[in-house]
């Protein structure tokens, strides 16, 4: 299941980020930053975009509800085939920031085409079925919010701190939650 591994990808995600911070403080090798920093952008600019809507798709139950996610899917790929031809002609450059790393691409139009990303990842959440999901997707959003308000050049690498943490929070609900609700798939 895909939204089971959603917190793997998200964990290791993190971890890989933690290269890329040593570098920039001189701890680890130019070249273990530089793969770091590109593993780091391919997940969160290609691979983010496309497995969120794609796992929330996989886990309705129903064609119709599939069928109202499948424009988000293919939002989401559209968007990281924009921001994979971004990253390949560069220049990808990443720096310290105050709390976090700003990461860049040399992407044009980036509003538009983050305001895509957005709607594709929060977007698919929000029309789950399931209402867990859902309050999920409200979540990110309002956590989108709040962290473009607060950084622009941050807020990749602050968004997906939080999406890891939120992960984590589903992992300890997923455990620890009431197994036998009456009605855990909200809608339809």
């Amino acid at each position: 299941m895909l939204l089971a591994g959603l917190p793997l990808v998200l964990g290791a995600h993190l971890l890989i980020e933690t290269l890329v911070w040593w570098q920039l403080r001189g701890e680890v090798p130019h070249e273990v930053g530089r793969v770091a920093t590109w593993l780091y952008l391919l997940i969160a600019m290609v691979v983010v975009p496309v497995l969120v809507p794609l796992a929330v798709m996989m886990l309705e139950p129903t064609r119709r509800r599939r069928l109202t996610i499948a424009p988000f899917v293919l939002l989401g790929t559209a968007v990281a085939v924009v921001l994979l031809v971004t990253m390949l002609h560069g220049p990808v450059t990443v720096r310290l920031g105050s709390y976090h790393l700003a990461y860049s691409i040399g992407l044009h139009y980036g509003i538009f085409v983050v305001g895509l990303y957005v709607l594709a990842t929060c977007g698919s959440l929000l029309m789950s079925g399931y209402h867990d999901i859902v309050i999920f997707g409200v979540a990110n959003t309002v956590a989108v919010i709040v962290l473009a308000r607060f950084t622009a050049d941050g807020f990749t690498s602050l968004w997906c701190f939080y999406a890891a943490l939120a992960c984590g929070a589903i992992c300890l609900h997923m455990r620890y939650g009431k197994p036998h609700r009456a009605h855990p798939y909200a809608f339809d």
